[in-house]
């Protein structure tokens, strides 16, 4: 095929520092508008900014965990350009010598593993916000003023929205493994531009790029490039071409919206930030970062496929979140079998938490509770129907299933002179279904189980069901 889209992807993420970037003011969401601000974020004149040495740490546990080079020292720059909540009229940020270059992250394709790699990984700060008011008023909050970013500045190797969507998914995970932000798109935490042009190479001809600003989820990531795709894809055809222009995603009108012309790095106006003086990066201080660094996705994914026995599927639905893989380890303490645990928490737990629109951060029952009750149906004391069941009360309650189990009477009935009177009462009272079965129907056996366990009110062993009532059938 002659034509392709070219995708850059520039991802925006807050980190989670205890202080802003520059001064001392609390990073904190979710504050009174305005309460988390002072001289130096508010760029008021005579103000100087301190550098926060715990971002730095932070943007170098990224650069580590995604292979970049990290720089031997840091020297920040001034961003210029008016937006009305830059409040100095410049951004602090990193122009020709980021903190961190190169690196790559795998995504997995149907068709194998493909290395998206980076350009850069940059350390800057970040603007207010505005507030829109129903009557077209404009609010200015400038609590998120110098707020610690760092800036992951992908090369064009993204091909299509699906593996910008795969991209971004196992970059938030990895953020969040290695803890340096919460990643929380709903809350601005983690935001993402689209670079996106299409390139014929039979004829030599390539759309302009088009730059999508703050996509702040990965469905507004996805349907953005599809509708640029097809739109930059058209007007090849027709022998036209893009504008160099930097558009927004509306979601309502499920289009993208023109924002301004695209600006160069000349508008920008980029010059050495004087009050900030270069800061060499300590070789002992990285290296002891490094050997911190948390256990990272795919490293744990290995384990997991190694050390337990698990599918790469299994592993890889059981590492997606850091959350998750350590809930699973903990409760597999005590449950002592991988592959039973890992149907559980991929079928049953995984299942109730997404019909619950819930993420595994709010799982509400413990480790503990969780292999207990699998011991329960592990040990044959209720069956795992009955598990399912009291899985769904322990959401709901947050009781154990030992309480639920001895509240509801349910213990299996496991015992065989009590369940041989049941099952010969059934046949007794079901003899077209024995005869049907005789016959050659092998549904009658499934009636007549039905039966049974509607008479023990789903306590019987299932197991202990079906010999019984093999051995009785065959005696008539």
């Amino acid at each position: 095929m002659a034509k392709k889209t070219l995708i850059g992807l520039e991802i925006h993420v807050e980190l989670s520092t205890d202080k802003k970037m520059f001064c001392n003011c609390k990073n904190q969401y979710g504050a009174d508008v305005n309460t988390q601000v002072c001289p130096i974020c508010l760029g008021l004149p005579g103000a100087l900014p301190v550098i926060d040495k715990q971002a730095v740490e932070y943007a170098i546990r990224a650069g580590i965990a995604f292979d970049s080079e990290i720089a031997d020292a840091i020297r920040m720059d001034r961003k210029n350009y008016f937006y009305p909540d830059l409040t100095k009229g410049y951004q602090i940020s990193q122009a020709d010598h980021p903190l961190c270059s190169g690196g790559y992250l795998e995504i997995e394709l149907e068709s194998g593993r493909k290395k998206i790699t980076l350009d850069r990984i940059h350390i800057e700060e970040d603007t207010g916000k505005q507030l829109h008011t129903e009557d077209g008023t404009s609010l200015l909050d400038f609590n998120r003023c110098g707020v610690p970013l760092v800036e992951i500045v992908t090369n064009p190797d993204v091909s299509s929205a699906e593996e910008a969507k795969l991209f971004l998914e196992k970059l938030r995970n990895t953020l969040k493994y290695i803890g340096i932000s919460d990643v929380r798109m709903e809350e601005g935490s983690l935001r993402c531009d689209v670079n996106i042009n299409v390139v014929d190479d039979e004829e030599g001809t390539k759309t302009n790029i088009t730059e999508v600003k703050n996509l702040n989820s990965f469905r507004s990531a996805v349907k953005a490039i599809e509708y640029e795709e097809k739109r930059h894809r058209v007007l090849m055809e027709k022998g036209e071409n893009t504008d160099k222009e930097t558009r927004r995603w509306d979601e309502v009108a499920g289009e993208t919206i023109l924002m301004r012309k695209k600006y160069t790095a000349d508008d920008y106006r980029f010059a050495n930030e004087a009050d900030i003086t270069p800061i060499k990066i300590d070789r002992e201080w990285l290296e002891s970062i490094r050997k911190n660094l948390p256990e990272l996705p795919h490293a744990k994914k290995m384990r997991f496929i190694e050390e337990y026995d698990l599918s790469d599927y299994e592993a890889g639905v059981l590492t997606q979140s850091q959350e998750l893989a350590h809930f699973f380890e903990e409760t597999l303490v005590n449950v002592k079998d991988a592959k039973l645990l890992g149907n559980w928490m991929m079928g049953d737990v995984l299942r109730r938490l997404k019909d619950e629109d819930k993420d595994f951060e709010e799982m509400p029952i413990s480790s503990t509770n969780l292999a207990e009750l699998i011991i329960l149906v592990k040990d044959g004391k209720i069956n795992n129907n009955t598990g399912k069941k009291v899985l769904r009360e322990m959401f709901e309650t947050g009781k154990s299933p030992g309480a639920i189990v001895e509240e509801k009477g349910l213990i299996q009935i496991s015992d065989e002179g009590e369940l041989e009177k049941i099952v010969v009462e059934t046949l007794d009272s079901n003899p077209q279904s024995v005869e049907d079965f005789k016959n050659g129907k092998d549904r009658a056996v499934g009636f007549l189980v039905g039966q049974i366990m509607k008479a023990t009110k789903g306590k019987a062993n299932p197991q202990l069901v079906n010999k019984l009532l093999m051995e009785k059938i065959k005696e008539r």
